[in-house]
């Protein structure tokens, strides 16, 4: 389906932007050709590597595809937003705009496309800034006031995001000295063999109470128990379908962690709350790490009090974002509450390098401060 929609989307451009250009037709012919390229990004990359998710090729191959191809995408856009704009004032003048000034603003919507995208990209390949979050946990120990939990989500490690981003990563996250750092799934894209170097920083998070980890769709798609092992060999914690107790004089802490709903498709379990919190004690806040914004009301009856989640790498583009709530049932990015249960979705750290574009959704690192609620409230 996603290759259907690259092609409409390629053919509404060879039609409404490439056709009308005042160029001699070999020229639109190139032009034709490279946009056609960019459009078919994706399935040039399975065909060539065998993955649309971690292809291995050089760094400078893998951004200049992925500028490529959110410039096409931004093309398309904007070329309909011209045509839309065409058409309203020839309803208003009655008359056609002249030829020379059609092709004026279609070049002027080209570089701009190519421009917004490289600035898309470069914001969403950049080391991510932390994000503070201050949350109030009902039943929290009082001697837990002040709580500092970080949480690190859709890390996507790939040639995109390699060893040296990285490392800044881990270096943000230990900076922050927290009490528990949790990584809320996709933490890689690509094989054991080919990851093994830039996963490695991954060893040197630090956290009074450890990291613990949950695997998302990504994992899955690479080997997930063989990822996980990897995890658990670099100091994390893997929960699947399980939860953790965080015991200490200061109190109780249960983070719960499932897995992803793709899961049954490699092989793996389904997610299962009711598994995930079984023997948990009670009255005893719970902390849910669910890769997806999804399960909302299971985890409502379930007692959970705070759930986070990514997925959605926050919509990538303001406006955008609420199409990709709509695909997850109306969260997309930030905190929101349902019913007793919070839950947070964070932008991610990284994302999938087929549409690397941040435009308005900073990428993050996000420092929870759990507070306890005053007595008489």
């Amino acid at each position: 389906m996603f290759h259907i929609y690259a092609t409409v989307a390629f053919l509404y451009v060879a039609l409404r932007f490439i056709y009308p250009l005042p160029l001699a037709a070999g020229w639109r012919l190139l032009i034709g050709l490279v946009l056609l390229a960019a459009s078919k990004y994706h399935m040039l990359i399975l065909a060539f590597t065998g993955t649309m998710y971690s292809p291995e090729v050089p760094y400078w191959v893998a951004y200049s595809a992925g500028w490529a191809f959110t410039a096409f995408a931004l093309l398309f856009v904007f070329v309909l937003l011209l045509d839309m704009g065409i058409l309203v004032t020839r309803l208003a003048r009655r008359r056609a705009l002249p030829r020379h000034a059609l092709a004026k603003w279609r070049y002027a919507v080209a570089a701009l496309a190519v421009a917004v995208s490289g600035f898309g990209v470069a914001q969403a390949t950049r080391v991510p800034e932390v994000r503070q979050v201050e949350l109030q946990i009902p039943g929290l120990a009082p001697a837990m006031d002040g709580f500092r939990l970080v949480q690190l989500s859709d890390l996507h490690i790939s040639v995109l995001f390699p060893e040296p981003w990285v490392e800044e990563v881990v270096k943000r996250t230990n900076a922050l000295a927290p009490d528990l750092v949790v990584i809320t799934g996709d933490l890689i894209d690509g094989t054991l063999q080919a990851r093994a170097t830039d996963v490695r920083p991954l060893a040197q998070l630090r956290a009074r109470a450890g990291v613990i980890a949950i695997p998302g769709n990504h994992e899955y798609y690479f080997g997930n128990e063989g990822w996980m092992a990897k995890f658990r060999e670099a100091g994390m914690h893997s929960l699947i379908n399980q939860h953790e107790v965080i015991d200490d004089a200061r109190g109780q802490l249960v983070i719960a962690g499932i897995t992803d709903k793709v899961a049954t498709q490699y092989g793996g379990s389904a997610p299962d709350l009711d598994l995930a919190l079984r023997g948990a004690p009670a009255n005893v806040p719970i902390v849910l790490l669910n890769h997806r914004p999804a399960g909302i009301d299971q985890a409502i009856a379930a007692g959970v009090d705070l759930q986070l989640s990514g997925h959605t790498h926050g919509g990538m583009i303001r406006g955008f974002d609420q199409v990709v709530a709509k695909a997850n049932e109306g969260f997309v990015s930030g905190l929101y509450r349902r019913a007793g249960l919070q839950l947070y979705v964070s932008n991610g750290s990284g994302l999938w390098n087929g549409f690397p574009i941040r435009l308005g959704v900073p990428s993050e690192i996000t420092e929870f401060t759990l507070r306890a609620v005053p007595s008489g409230r």
